[in-house]
């Protein structure tokens, strides 16, 4: 017995020492590009999932209409637009190099529709620590928080007028100008 218990206390103290070195070695994959930790996305899932399902709001206090979804998609474009897309536009370059990489939202089968909208809600909030997900609590009003929360919760059912305001145009290209006269 006192021969488990000694394997038991160096295993518990030989297994962190272990694991700090590993770190301090500069071995661990820390870059965008590296492959994440054996085990590294089941533990982060399952934080994350336990925390919103233990904080997220239960009730919505804006009414999912055309309203609340078309302010929504105004917040969507400025703050999200950028990594999570727009309906029809290419996927930007800078976002293929972002791990996790951000879900195109609004895309058939990326959206977060069977999210509650208060889940949605505290993923704006809060935002999810190394996934380059920001908080937005300090950008944003709890409204603002709640009107895209809801308007994502509804992306798949959103009237035509609020999927044209979310539809990617792409900029004009300029006529090619022509050269100044030579003298």
């Amino acid at each position: 017995m006192k021969k488990f218990f000694a394997g038991f206390i160096f295993g518990i103290v030989l297994v962190p020492v272990v694991l700090y070195l590993y770190f301090l070695s500069g071995r661990a994959p820390v870059a965008a590009i590296d492959p994440p930790l054996p085990l590294e996305r089941l533990y982060a899932g399952t934080a994350i999932k336990a925390r919103i399902n233990r904080e997220m709001p239960k009730s919505v206090p804006l009414q999912a209409d055309t309203g609340t979804y078309l302010a929504g998609a105004d917040i969507y474009k400025h703050y999200c637009g950028g990594c999570h897309g727009l309906i029809n536009r290419p996927e930007p370059p800078f976002v293929k190099g972002l791990s996790p990489p951000p879900p195109q939202l609004l895309e058939p089968g990326s959206m977060v529709t069977d999210d509650p909208p208060g889940e949605t809600f505290w993923k704006v909030k809060n935002g999810i620590r190394l996934s380059g997900m920001p908080t937005f609590q300090t950008a944003l009003s709890e409204e603002q928080m709640w009107q895209v929360s809801v308007l994502l919760a509804n992306a798949d059912k959103l009237p035509d007028v609020v999927k044209q305001d979310l539809t990617f145009v792409p900029p004009a290209t300029p006529a090619p100008s022509t050269p100044a006269p030579t003298k």
